[in-house]
């Protein structure tokens, strides 16, 4: 009679194997390199990594959603050297200094210039009438769009001309080119403009820039050749809202980012017990 053989493992053996798998099953379980019991796919594939743990390059890859490092001082230092440039410009022109005197005589070699028709539209185009309605409809279509936040900085900063430029035009009072009368500087038409067609193109889409830097500069050119400013009227109100414009691009830049993930990625892996 043949022997029946006996089981690898007995009560009396110190050694005891590990169970083993029958062929042609998939393990849910198995262990991982590092023997911690890691859970794995049954195909062989790592599992889902949730969103948290997830590594990124150093330039912030989707997978988080880190803090953009440097953008406060960089609005810090972009402000910093406008306002210092604005002090500068200003301090010249009350003191009557170098600066003042140069403008004075590339405003008189350049004013009158150009087609009358022409320079006179270049001007307009920082009034009111003008200006306002473009940055209304961008403002419009921010709030389409739910960006209220960046629709209320828009508006400020349009409100804060008037309340910035007018003190400084009293505290200043620089006569005009053609004329006797004072409070020219800075310019209030170019300030209007570069706040509502800048402010426009960040509110509506970041291709239309180089359009509102064209047309602030076209009034700016304008203002200039029919008379009505001083180069550095045109310039300091630029410098001036630099500022306002710095503010409000870091807020519309800051606009939230929509992130279309599968719903796998969402799911946590099974949690099946292997074979005991």
């Amino acid at each position: 009679m043949r022997e029946t053989p006996r089981p690898q493992g007995t009560a009396g053996d110190s050694r005891t194997e590990h169970p083993q798998p029958r062929p042609g099953r998939a393990l849910a379980h198995t262990t991982g390199a590092s023997g911690s019991g890691t859970p794995h796919r049954s195909d062989g594939r790592p599992p889902q990594t949730p969103r948290g743990a997830r590594q990124t390059d150093p330039g912030g890859r989707p997978g988080t959603t880190p803090p953009v490092p440097g953008r406060p001082a960089l609005l810090l230092i972009s402000s910093a050297l406008c306002a210092t440039l604005f002090a500068l410009i200003t301090w010249q022109v009350v003191a009557r200094g170098p600066l003042r005197a140069l403008d004075e005589r590339v405003d008189r070699a350049v004013v009158g210039e150009g087609p009358a028709g022409l320079t006179e539209f270049l001007a307009d185009l920082g009034s009111l009438p003008v200006a306002l309605p473009v940055l209304a409809a961008a403002v419009a279509y921010a709030l389409h769009r739910h960006r209220r936040t960046q629709a209320l900085a828009a508006v400020l900063a349009m409100a804060l001309v008037p309340a910035l430029v007018a003190p400084l035009k009293a505290l200043t009072d620089r006569p005009g080119p053609l004329t006797p009368e004072t409070g020219y500087f800075p310019s209030g038409h170019a300030a209007t403009a570069m706040v509502a067609y800048i402010g426009a193109a960040l509110l509506v889409s970041r291709r239309l820039m180089p359009v509102a830097v064209v047309l602030t500069v076209a009034t700016g050119i304008g203002l200039v050749l029919r008379g009505y400013h001083w180069p550095l009227d045109v310039l300091g109100s630029w410098i001036l809202c630099g500022v306002l414009l710095l503010v409000t691009g870091l807020l519309v830049a800051g606009r939230p980012v929509t992130r279309r993930t599968s719903r796998s990625s969402w799911r946590t892996p099974s949690r099946r017990t292997g074979p005991s």
